[in-house]
């Protein structure tokens, strides 16, 4: 209710009971109103025709984020500073339990109200930023105030926060809310939901941001289509970034070197290398200048696909064009090179690297080493390997690994256990690579107990799992030397220690095995070995190809018979690999027997049975 004054109303009096904070809904708040100083000047209060009581106050008031700095209207936010609004509210997102009812009681204590624009400015803050579950509270405390409603950049602001904090469900459903608004899309909104939505792989999210800017008439700027590409390739939907990289041709805003990249880039990991180099190829057409960005993407796709002529070739180009070469670039080359068996070749861009770095590094020299110990150029690996502690670089366990390999594959066992004793006396990591190529050299030079011990010594490295290669070459070294029980008891072993065998593990036990006559024990651990999902698919060929090759043919037909017998192969198959094993062993006569009979596919009327003619008649006859 209203109290009638007796005192008539001074002018200005009403003017200086308002403060400048309690002004119309939409006008711009300077600062936080002081209750008591507004009651402090009698005057005003007795020169008022009326006042309010508690049960008729005026409406709060709405605050904004901005305040001018002058008294002209300006559109530039440079001249627009935060209102200190802003950091009062800030401070309240402590995100205590009583966060929302400080808010509530800061609000009703001022009689403000928190705009839409004000919620968005606040949840961009910096101090929100990493506070995602905070700004949620906060973004839903504002929802529940009278006659609000949260703007399209409220919600863009809150995804960008769930979005730095890879909260993809919560993003989800906030971008399901902010797409049953309807809102007109504006620019820097469709900037920051393109950058999110592309970051989190959200693709159709992403594309339906895209329609909204065409429905509305948006124009996109490169910053948008660099994260719309982004996004695309990311999340391997390479088909639509190529339509959206067309609309970008056709466009005022022309793909540039990064758009021309990620482009690129998608090519290259939907293994697409030559739509890639047609990328590149476009690039020169219009002059534009690749990157080093540009062909390090290529280079890595054509290493990873074996092509490393192609990778060389980008590597000279790079050279002519005086692009800057970086470390990894000179990797994939030496070591490319190095795969393909051109040491020297390899070598050769080693040393265009160093004269114009000075320097290489510990994988590079590795590299190089490696392929020299690999092409039997141990002199060359040593002298490099030397050469590498000479530069000042410390050589890692893959070093000293490459120079053991090396050594042992060129029979210089002693040497290679001195560097062993060096390692261990340095405390030098010796991974599995390290025990494996002493345990093969060791193997391979009859030396099964000195293996053995290594092995037993591996065991004990805590550091240093075995793997399957160890026990594989182990094994074959033991059947080697006729040890069949102790072969046995390791591939027991491996089997009890949860290591899955592989098809290069089952040869060499079945080669084993087949030699010494147990093949039935051979085919036992076969069909042991299908639960475990591990099926060799040249199992039986290469028992019956060692079988003939060992002159035991008798064996290989009985092993042909109970290989088809069980169903386990059709016996035009077995019959092939029969007859490729004998011609390969030198047996042409039984072979071309093989070939011109009915064994093993026709069949003999014995009365009224058909039985199949076994692959035994074949040495029986």
């Amino acid at each position: 209710m209203r109290r009638t004054l007796l005192k008539p109303l001074y002018p200005g009096s009403l003017s200086r009971l308002q403060s400048p904070l309690l002004s119309s809904p939409h006008r711009n708040v300077e600062s936080p109103p002081n209750p008591l100083k507004l009651l402090s000047n009698p005057i005003s209060i007795s020169s008022s025709r009326f006042i309010f009581t508690p049960s008729n106050l005026p409406p709060p008031e709405w605050i904004e984020p901005f305040f001018k700095v002058s008294g002209l209207a300006s559109i530039f936010p440079r001249d627009l500073q935060p209102s200190p609004w802003v950091s009062k509210i800030v401070n309240l997102l402590d995100g205590s339990s009583n966060m929302e009812l400080n808010l509530y009681s800061f609000c009703h204590k001022f009689s403000i109200q928190l705009s839409p624009n004000f919620v968005a400015f606040v949840l961009a803050s910096v101090e929100v930023q990493n506070k995602p579950d905070v700004a949620l509270r906060f973004l839903t405390w504002a929802a529940k105030q009278k006659k609000y409603t949260h703007k399209l950049e409220c919600y863009v602001s809150m995804i960008n926060v769930l979005a730095l904090a890879n909260d993809l469900a919560k993003v989800r459903f906030l971008f399901g809310q902010l797409k049953e608004m309807g809102s007109v899309m504006t620019m820097s909104s469709a900037n920051s939901l393109i950058k999110n939505c592309g970051g989190l792989g959200m693709v159709e999210e992403l594309l339906w941001v895209w329609r909204r800017m065409k429905e509305n008439e948006i124009e996109p700027s490169l910053y948008a289509f660099n994260f719309l590409l982004n996004g695309l390739v990311n999340s391997m939907f390479v088909e639509s970034t190529e339509q959206v990289f067309k609309v970008m041709e056709n466009s005022k805003i022309r793909p540039d070197v990064v758009n021309y990249n990620t482009m690129i880039k998608g090519y290259c990991k939907a293994g697409k290398t030559q739509k890639a180099m047609e990328k590149l190829q476009a690039m020169e057409t219009i002059n534009l200048e690749p990157d080093k960005v540009t062909y390090m993407t290529l280079m890595q796709a054509c290493y990873s696909e074996g092509n490393f002529d192609s990778c060389l070739g980008l590597y000279h180009e790079m050279v002519e064009k005086s692009c800057e070469v970086p470390p990894h670039a000179y990797s994939l080359i030496i070591g490319g090179l190095c795969k393909d068996g051109k040491c020297l070749e390899g070598y050769a861009v080693f040393q265009n690297m160093i004269r114009i770095w000075f320097k290489a590094n510990v994988v590079i020299y590795t590299i190089v080493i490696d392929a020299f110990a690999r092409c039997g150029r141990m002199e060359d690996a040593l002298k490099l390997f030397e050469g590498m502690k000479t530069d000042g670089f410390e050589p890692d366990e893959v070093s000293y690994g490459a120079i053991v390999n090396g050594l042992c594959k060129s029979g210089r066992l002693d040497e290679a256990m001195e560097y062993l004793r060096f390692c261990r006396a340095n405390e030098v990591a010796i991974n599995a690579m390290f025990y494996s190529s002493l345990i093969d050299g060791l193997g391979e030079a009859g030396r099964v107990d000195a293996a053995q011990k290594l092995f037993e010594e591996m065991m004990e490295d805590e550091g240093c799992d075995q793997t399957v290669y160890t026990y594989t070459i182990l094994k074959r070294g033991l059947f080697r030397e006729h040890k069949y029980e102790e072969a046995m008891k390791l591939w027991d072993m491996m089997i009890d220690k949860g290591i899955t065998p592989t098809a290069a593990s089952f040869r060499a036990l079945s080669i084993g095995l087949c030699l010494s006559g147990k093949v039935t024990k051979a085919c036992e651990i076969l069909d042991d070995l299908a639960p475990m999902g591990v099926i060799p698919e040249t199992a039986f060929e290469d028992m019956i190809h060692v079988l003939c090759k060992a002159g035991r043919i008798k064996e290989a037909c009985k092993l042909a018979d109970g290989i088809v017998d069980k169903g386990r192969e059709i016996p035009g198959r077995i019959r092939t690999v029969l007859i490729n094993a004998l011609r390969k062993a030198g047996n042409a006569d039984l072979a071309m027997k093989l070939m011109h009979g009915k064994i093993g596919i026709g069949y003999d009327r014995m009365g009224s049975i058909k039985r199949r003619v076994k692959f035994q008649i074949l040495v029986e006859s």
